[in-house]
């Protein structure tokens, strides 16, 4: 299914930007080099997620089994474009389907297994998906049962597929009938999902191009090297672990080892057990890592970089990973409609800046001159409407607007949403607002509708956040706006404790002074909380703790 119209694949193909080469051509070149080195490793709780032992495959058994299952497909009577909707956690199958059902025709479309059946229906309603690739049950839910219950309202879903058939596929004939059928570079390659924390999923369709143009960038800014062993401590249906592990693990010919739910003692285990190199962690799992009671007798000496996303890292938390291990960390940004920039210690090698600076390939940068792919490829504005022109001075803040060859074509099947995304130069709205830093950089300043505005000042949440991290008694902590009839909205802080601490509104105002915070953004009140809600992609539920602190304070 090629949807970048004509023009763009010309344009980007004529730059140099895309080319011939799929995904699937990548992975055969490693099955052909290193048949018999061990490619994917199953999560360490295997059998309490699905019922199976943990395994490790080679190459070769990798091939043949995705191959096995593309057979099986075809046999099936499926085809070329044929949409797939699959909700499989982090086991070596699902991994394997990705290859799978590309090698046949078709297109995955990957769901987090927190997804019911408002979000399958509606997926399965604008994607006419054949079939649902899933398991009996999970987490103490019937993800049958919701299955087979969707399949009921499509007429187009011809079959529930579970697991155990997957696997028992697996081990079908292979015949070579796969080498007739064609994959063009432009396929596209997945179908994922905006988080739909707002409103409605929003399908991303990425190409195998588009996926190729974002490992290329990973292996130029972020630190991750060819050959590499890589963790995806995040689900593997969305940019965060398919663009920064398991694209450039398929390109780059190491170790992908499976991980999630998180689990931090198994999590530990794998990083050591496997000799990791690399991986992307959320703020919150490097903090729990880092305030660890046993964090002196981990060793994570194999492991090189940490690219940090969802939200900017702590200074103090980068300076451990330093100081303890020689671990270097670049912030990342990113989103499912492949947007991305990282800041790494390649063009920005201060630490303290690197925490909130990105390379900024906007008009006149100098940074468009480095001759890198980011450089060559991407470019960039700010949009504020009160600003003619855009934001020109340092510290004036605009809504980003993004243009490359990692970006999709647009929302699948929602040309009215694909309009309103996109300009008539082809730019893509982020709806990410940046500020405008030294150094010819951005920052990332908040999403607009998380901003806290506090009689008339704009405070950005993740700054609180990352401020209150620092905390030595606080495992994780969220910012949120609370309505105040004087000031509009005033800071509340909701708050994880460490195991075993307690934590007050005294000590965290008194700590984030010291630091020399301005007082506007102090917060003002303090909620302790178990787990700070965040979606099946690791984000914040901001939604939830606004409604939240509005209930709590009987306020509408």
């Amino acid at each position: 299914m090629i949807l970048a119209s004509q023009e763009t694949i010309r344009r980007w193909t004529e730059a140099g930007a895309w080319g011939h080469k799929t995904l699937l051509d990548h992975f055969r070149f490693h099955v052909r080099k290193t048949p018999d080195k061990i490619c994917l490793v199953d999560p360490l709780n295997k059998e309490a997620l699905v019922g199976l032992k943990p395994e490790k495959l080679t190459y070769a058994e990798l091939a043949r089994a995705a191959d096995a299952v593309a057979e099986g497909l075809l046999a099936k009577g499926y085809g070329k474009d044929d949409i797939f909707m699959v909700q499989i956690p982090n086991v070596w199958e699902l991994a394997m389907l990705y290859l799978a059902i590309s090698r046949m025709g078709g297109l995955i479309s990957p769901m987090p297994m927190q997804w019911r059946a408002s979000e399958l229906e509606f997926i399965a309603g604008i994607t006419e998906a054949k079939a649902i690739l899933t398991v009996e049950s999970f987490g103490n839910f019937s993800h049958g049962e919701m299955a087979e219950k969707v399949k009921a309202k499509q007429a187009s879903i011809r079959e529930i597929i579970y697991l155990p058939e997957i696997r028992e596929m697996t081990k079908g004939p292979v015949t070579g009938k796969l080498n007739d059928i064609v994959i063009d570079a432009n396929d596209v390659f997945t179908l994922s999902w905006s988080s739909g924390t707002e409103a409605e999923p929003k399908g991303c369709p990425l190409s195998h191009n588009n996926w190729i143009c974002q490992a290329n960038l990973c292996f130029e800014m972020a630190p991750i090297s060819w050959g590499d062993n890589l963790i995806t401590a995040g689900p593997l249906v969305n940019m965060a672990s398919i663009g920064t592990v398991y694209i450039p693990w398929l390109i780059g010919g190491g170790k992908l080892v499976l991980h999630h739910p998180f689990d931090g003692p198994s999590f530990v285990m794998q990083l050591m057990a496997e000799e990791i190199h690399y991986t992307l962690l959320v703020p919150a799992v490097v903090n729990a890592l880092l305030k660890h009671p046993m964090v002196d007798k981990f060793d994570f000496s194999k492991m090189r970089a940490i690219t940090i996303g969802a939200a900017p890292p702590s200074l103090w938390s980068v300076q451990e990973l330093k100081r303890r291990w020689g671990i270097d960390f670049a912030n990342i940004w990113g989103q499912n409609e492949g947007t991305a920039n990282v800041a790494s210690g390649y063009d920005i090698p201060d630490m303290e800046m690197r925490l909130d600076h990105f390379l900024y390939n906007g008009p006149g940068s100098r940074w468009t001159k480095t001759g890198t792919l980011m450089a060559k490829y991407v470019s960039m504005k700010l949009v504020n409407a009160a600003i003619p022109g855009g934001p020109k001075k340092e510290g004036e803040v605009g809504e980003l607007w993004y243009r490359g060859p990692n970006v999709i074509p647009g929302y699948f099947k929602r040309p009215d949403l694909t309009a309103k995304a996109f300009d008539a130069e082809g730019y893509f709205n982020t709806g990410d607002l940046f500020q405008l830093k030294d150094n010819e950089c951005i920052g990332f300043f908040e999403r607009s509708k998380d901003i806290i505005i506090r009689g008339g000042f704009n405070v950005s949440a993740q700054e609180v956040e990352n401020m209150v991290l620092g905390h030595p008694k606080v495992l994780d902590a969220a910012a949120v706006a609370m309505p105040d009839e004087v000031l509009g909205e005033r800071t509340c802080v909701y708050v994880v404790p460490k195991p075993g601490e307690t934590v007050t509104l005294e000590e965290v105002v008194a700590f984030m002074k010291e630091k020399g915070l301005a007082v506007y953004k102090i917060p003002e009140r303090l909620e302790i909380i178990e787990a700070i809600p965040r979606n099946p992609v690791g984000k914040i539920l901001k939604k939830v703790l606004r409604e939240d602190i509005k209930k709590k304070m009987g306020t509408p």
